[in-house]
């Protein structure tokens, strides 16, 4: 039986989420499709480009993404409190950047939008129903995937669901889970065979992020080869200059990515290259003590971050975390805790 929505996904709380959302059939509608003979593969780019509009309305923060030929996988940050230090212009401002009135379709001078601006802004229930909404995630995932299946079936000229009913997720109860599934997300084109390296993995957070971390000049030099560069709203790692200046959340404690960038990619490219040779290897001894801060047991993280997603179900995190989330849903178990115990300290 399909867990509840509302027993999975914490309203008006931060949080973080791991989402994923499939094609129906499990069609290669964002790639190329063998039944039909048709190339999708510039859908993929679509989904990226919604996802950068989006994270930059939400109340969110992207932590990775993957987008396949038949799938994406997105994790997200909600970020609840940040939303409610809007004022009622803003959280209108926003809501117009997904559902823009016929006003700012047309021709309108700019005093009658500031009219309707200050109306809709002094409606104190609109204006809470739409902050609530630019902090939920299941209206971000709305929002992204309704888009896209509109789009694509104009474009095919056809009715019907594009996605699977429902997109699926997880909470990320820990740092430990979280860098987990980060990597399994990254992962995704190498595990698949569809890349080599993270940075050649294309549609992917790592690419992005690796991009973004080289000089200026040679980032432009380079731009021409990355198709999927976007101003994304990214959660900044721990000790970047983003970093330094992010709100501080007192709920979750993080005030940014558990883990350093350096430490990141080079856990990212070692366990990807594992991976790729399906052997397991020894911890190289730079990358244990990141692993150690995790509280990740070094010679079960490659085997835990490759079939993260058959041994995982909605709940991911350290055994006591989740021993603790069991008790607040009121069940007696969750799936994946024996995973937990020996993936984790």
């Amino acid at each position: 039986m399909t867990t509840p929505r509302k027993e999975q996904i914490k309203q008006q709380q931060s949080g973080y989420y791991h989402c994923v959302s499939r094609t129906v059939r499990r069609n290669f509608l964002c790639g190329y499709d063998e039944a039909t003979n048709c190339d999708y593969e510039y859908r993929r780019q679509w989904i990226v480009d919604r996802i950068s509009l989006l994270s930059n309305v939400f109340s969110v923060e992207v932590c990775a993404y993957t987008v396949m030929s038949n799938h994406y996988h997105i994790v997200l940050h909600i970020d609840y409190e940040a939303s409610l230090t809007w004022d009622a212009e803003e959280v209108v401002r926003r809501w117009w950047q997904i559902y823009p009135p016929k006003m700012l379709q047309e021709e309108t001078s700019d005093d009658i939008i500031a009219f309707h601006l200050d109306r809709l802004a002094a409606d104190e229930e609109k204006v809470q129903l739409w902050r609530d909404r630019l902090a939920d995630l299941s209206w971000f995932m709305r929002c992204l995937n309704e888009s896209i299946s509109r789009r694509a079936n104009k474009e095919d000229d056809c009715k019907g669901h594009f996605w699977e009913a429902r997109f699926k997720s997880q909470v990320l109860l820990d740092k430990a889970a979280l860098v987990t599934c980060m990597a399994y997300v990254d992962l995704n084109p190498i595990r698949a065979k569809m890349a080599d390296t993270p940075e050649t993995s294309d549609y992917t957070s790592i690419q992005v992020r690796i991009e973004q971390s080289k000089p200026l000049q040679k980032q432009q030099d380079e731009s021409k080869t990355i198709n999927n560069k976007q101003n994304i709203n990214f959660m900044p790692f721990a000790s970047s200059q983003q970093a330094v200046l992010h709100r501080r959340l007192p709920d979750s404690g993080m005030v940014c990515l558990p883990i350093q960038q350096d430490d990141y990619f080079k856990l990212v490219d070692w366990t990807g290259r594992k991976i790729k040779e399906g052997k397991r290897g020894a911890i190289p001894r730079d990358l244990a003590p990141i692993l150690q801060r995790l509280e990740v047991k070094e010679t079960q993280w490659v085997d835990g971050v490759q079939h993260y997603g058959r041994r995982f179900h909605r709940v991911v995190g350290l055994l006591r975390n989740m021993l603790d989330e069991t008790v607040k849903q009121g069940r007696c178990w969750l799936k994946g805790q024996r995973v937990a115990k020996l993936l984790y300290q």
